[in-house]
């Protein structure tokens, strides 16, 4: 197994250290840059552009913080070059974007959205894993989509690979145990359904770090110190 001291290093920046889209947009590079002047890591997300570039940004549709109604994938990367975040001057980055503005100064974990498109789930994880096959810096990759863990493995990339993770009861359990299959690493798992079997037996008997999402109230920073071994934080600085 990788060594993955860095996941547990310091607190995570969920969408990048951002004001809750008012002067500093989630996923924007002013978060980005905003986390590495803090000594925060990353959590960044990324979705699939037109010409299969992978593209920093949360939703499948642009609508939530631009102007523009499309869904990303219908869009080029040079055009979403153009497309602003709310008022600001920051626009839709690539992941070589982000990383090569990030230059190793901090750790980056990488949140890899999909669609249940197979094909799309493909094109993206061979453009989340050639954009890190040459960064220097700390990196990884998670996902709650099992398709894209399978494909993000299936390009051969030795960068980290972790499940993304909601749900308690048996369906979801017996799910996420699926995942170990696929050589998973570390797991990230919801604050709020802390603590569950799932993470014990991630943590006990295999031995991979867990990081939860997403710690908004002390209440949820306490759950993490309890079961977890980081937290990805949003709204306050620890």
């Amino acid at each position: 197994m990788s060594d993955l001291s860095f996941l547990t290093r310091s607190p995570i920046a969920h969408r990048g250290l951002h004001d809750g889209n008012k002067a500093v947009f989630e996923n924007s590079m002013a978060a980005m840059l905003a986390a590495v002047e803090h000594g925060y890591a990353i959590e960044l997300d990324v979705q699939l552009s037109g010409d299969d570039r992978a593209m920093v940004f949360h939703d499948s549709k642009l609508g939530r913080v631009t102007a523009n109604q499309n869904p990303v994938k219908a869009l080029k990367a040079s055009e979403l070059a153009e497309i602003t975040l709310g008022g600001t001057s920051d626009v839709v980055n690539t992941l070589e974007e982000v990383l090569h503005a990030v230059n190793g100064k901090v750790s980056v974990v990488i949140e890899m959205k999909g669609d249940g498109n197979q094909a799309d789930a493909e094109r993206l994880a061979r453009a989340v894993a050639g954009a890190v096959e040459d960064y220097n810096g700390e990196v990884a990759v998670m996902s709650f989509e099992h398709d894209l863990l399978q494909a993000f493995r299936a390009t051969g990339s030795k960068c980290p690979l972790g499940l993304t993770a909601l749900g308690v009861d048996d369906a979801a359990l017996e799910k996420h145990r699926a995942a170990l299959d696929y050589g998973i690493e570390f797991v990230s798992f919801y604050v709020k359904e802390l603590p569950n079997a799932f993470v014990s037996e991630v943590r006990e008997i295999h031995k991979m770090p867990v990081i939860t999402w997403t710690v908004r109230t002390q209440d949820d920073v306490a759950l993490t110190n309890q079961y977890a071994d980081q937290m990805t934080f949003e709204g306050f600085l620890p």
